[in-house]
C-alpha cells in the first residue's frame, strides 16, 4: 500500500488528491493517518449491504456495524466518504436493498456507488444458482429497482457517480446470470423519465390522445428511451407523445401538453 502511494504522491501536483476503494474493517485510525499523509482525500467503502444477514450469508466478513463505524472514522479524519453497494446479492431483495439505501443517506456519504451483483463462472454464487438456491436479477428487476434508488440518494444530496458494471469484454465472457447491460445507467434514467411521466399523466388527468412531452435539453433521448421504449409503453395506454426539449427545464423536470 505504502509504494502505490508513494508512488502516487510523486504526481499529486498533477491532480487534486487520490481516491482509494477498501473493505469496511480495513479503516482504523492508523491507517487513514497514513492516507493522510500520501495526499489521500476520497475513500470509499465496499460495503455491498447494510442487512447483516446478507453479509453473512455472502461471507463478506464485515457487518453492518463495521460500515457505520468506518464511514464515521472517514469522515471524522476530514477524507471524502463514498459508499458501495449491490443489488441482488444472494440472500437479498428489494426491501433489504431499499434497507441498504435508506441505511446509506443516514450516514451521509459524499458519493455512491450501485452495482447490480452479477454471477461469473466459477464463483460460489455460480454454484447457489446453478443448485436454484439463487435466483439473481434480472436486468428489468434490476432497473426497476435502481430506478427508484437514484432518485432516493439524490434527493438526499448524494451524488451517484456510477450505477451498473464497467464495460469489459474479459468479464462479460465469464457472466452466466445476472443483471449486466453495457448501458445499464441510461436504462435507469430511461426508466425514471418513464415514471415521472406517467405520474404526470395521472395527476393530471391528461386523456388518452396526441400530447407533446417537454424536456430539458439533451434530455430527449433519455425520455424516449432506448430503442423508443417509452413511447411504446405510452402508445400502448393509447397516447400519441412527441418529446421536445425545453430550455427554460433542467435535469427530469417534465412538461405535458396536450394535442
Amino acid at each position: 500500500m505504502i509504494s502505490l502511494l508513494s508512488t502516487a504522491n510523486e504526481y499529486i501536483d498533477y491532480f487534486k488528491g487520490i481516491r482509494i476503494s477498501t473493505r469496511p474493517d480495513c479503516i482504523d485510525e492508523e491507517t487513514l493517518t497514513l492516507l493522510k499523509s500520501f495526499s489521500v482525500t476520497s475513500i470509499e467503502l465496499g460495503a455491498q449491504s447494510m442487512s447483516d444477514e446478507v453479509l453473512r450469508v455472502n461471507t463478506r466478513g464485515h457487518n453492518s456495524d463495521c460500515v457505520r463505524t468506518a464511514s464515521q472514522l472517514i469522515k471524522q479524519y476530514g477524507f471524502s466518504l463514498g459508499l458501495q453497494m449491490m443489488t441482488g446479492l444472494y440472500g437479498s431483495n428489494d426491501d433489504t436493498d431499499l434497507y441498504t439505501a435508506q441505511e446509506f443517506i443516514r450516514l451521509s456519504p459524499d458519493t455512491v456507488r450501485i452495482y447490480p451483483t452479477v454471477v461469473l463462472e466459477g464463483t460460489k454464487l455460480a454454484e447457489h444458482f446453478v443448485s436454484g438456491e439463487y435466483n439473481p436479477q434480472t436486468v428489468d428487476s434490476a432497473v426497476n429497482l435502481c430506478a427508484q434508488l437514484i432518485p432516493m440518494f439524490e434527493d438526499a444530496g448524494i451524488n451517484v457517480i456510477r450505477v451498473g458494471l464497467h464495460s469489459s469484454d474479459t468479464m462479460e465472457s465469464s457472466i452466466i446470470a445476472g443483471a449486466y447491460h453495457p448501458a445499464f445507467r441510461e436504462l435507469c434514467e430511461n426508466r425514471i423519465f418513464l415514471t415521472n411521466i406517467l405520474k404526470k399523466l395521472a395527476e393530471d388527468n391528461i386523456p388518452k390522445g396526441k400530447l407533446t412531452i417537454k424536456v430539458a435539453s439533451g434530455a430527449v433521448s433519455k425520455a424516449t428511451g432506448q430503442k423508443k421504449s417509452n413511447l411504446t409503453v405510452l402508445m400502448n395506454m393509447g397516447y400519441i407523445p412527441q418529446i421536445t426539449e425545453d430550455v427554460s427545464l433542467t435535469g427530469r423536470q417534465i412538461k405535458i401538453e396536450e394535442g
